[in-house]
């Protein structure tokens, strides 16, 4: 058996070495090659992020500019919006994304703040769900209502797992071993980047806040991941005690003390998991 590895030292399904294609795998590489940081690549760029040779890598970014997932001009390649068929149809088909969809309304709704699930993919948090409402600079209920949102906090957004809330919740049902290697893995490739003044970027302090997180069983980030914004998760759980997404809400500290959410928001939260628990 043959497994691929993530850069966050997480495994991915294994698979027989006669059952791995690996052009797909490469051309996949190349596809993901391609980020906030990274908008635009040549062929030597891509090679690079991608660890294949750079003949392979343009074979592969003409392809997929051909198949209509990249455009060029000639030069550099960046992503086509038909990669957003991926995301559109995960979305819309699956289950984990429809289940929770009318708990975060209801949660936004009830407390006029931002909700949101999120799942781990490596080594970064991906929004699968999101709600966020607040009251806002009128008395008219059906004015006052407007859509806020930390930065980010859209459907299909990647954030850094090390510095949010919802990904230390999901790290922390890792077994420690697990949680050994991502972290080994992330600090040679450098993903422990410092967002804001307060942002956890040691190993050590990460592990040992990724550990109370297994201990507490929920998570408060305050502005590690970005200044002003307070953040709370808590895992959940399927019928088989599997952590399967983290839920969370975030809020900025001039509204709400890091203690007032632990009081008055965290029992909601945990009464919401508990609520889906049966639906996962």
């Amino acid at each position: 058996m043959v497994t691929a590895k993530t850069v966050s030292g997480l495994s991915s399904f294994p698979i027989a070495k006669a059952d791995m294609i690996e052009g797909m795998a490469k051309g996949m590489a190349v596809l993901e090659s391609f980020d906030t940081q990274r908008q635009r690549l040549n062929a030597t760029l891509a090679a690079e992020r991608a660890g294949i040779t750079r003949a392979a890598a343009r074979r592969h970014l003409l392809t997929l500019t051909h198949l209509g997932y990249l455009e060029t001009d000639g030069s550099y390649f960046w992503l086509a919006a038909k990669v957003l068929r991926f995301s559109g149809s995960y979305l819309a088909s699956a289950r984990l994304p429809r289940v929770v969809q009318p708990e975060l309304n209801r949660l936004a709704a009830q407390v006029q703040a931002s909700f949101s699930v999120a799942v781990l993919d490596g080594g970064e948090v991906v929004i699968i769900g999101r709600s966020g409402v607040e009251w806002k600079g009128s008395t008219d209920a059906k004015t006052a209502l407007v859509r806020v949102l930390a930065y980010g906090l859209h459907l299909g957004a990647r954030l850094p797992a090390h510095a949010t809330s919802t990904g230390r919740v999901l790290l922390a049902a890792k077994t420690k071993s697990e949680v050994n290697a991502w972290l080994k893995a992330s600090a040679e490739a450098g993903n422990l980047t410092r967002l804001t003044l307060h942002t956890t970027t040691d190993p050590r302090k990460l592990k040992s806040a990724i550990d109370q997180v297994r201990l507490d069983d929920y998570c408060l980030a305050s502005e590690e991941h970005e200044v002003g914004v307070h953040a709370l998760a808590v895992p959940l759980r399927d019928m088989r005690g599997q952590t399967v997404a983290a839920l969370n809400v975030v809020t900025s500290p001039q509204r709400m003390s890091a203690e007032a959410m632990r009081r008055d928001l965290l029992p909601l939260l945990l009464d919401a998991a508990r609520e889906l628990r049966p639906l996962l």
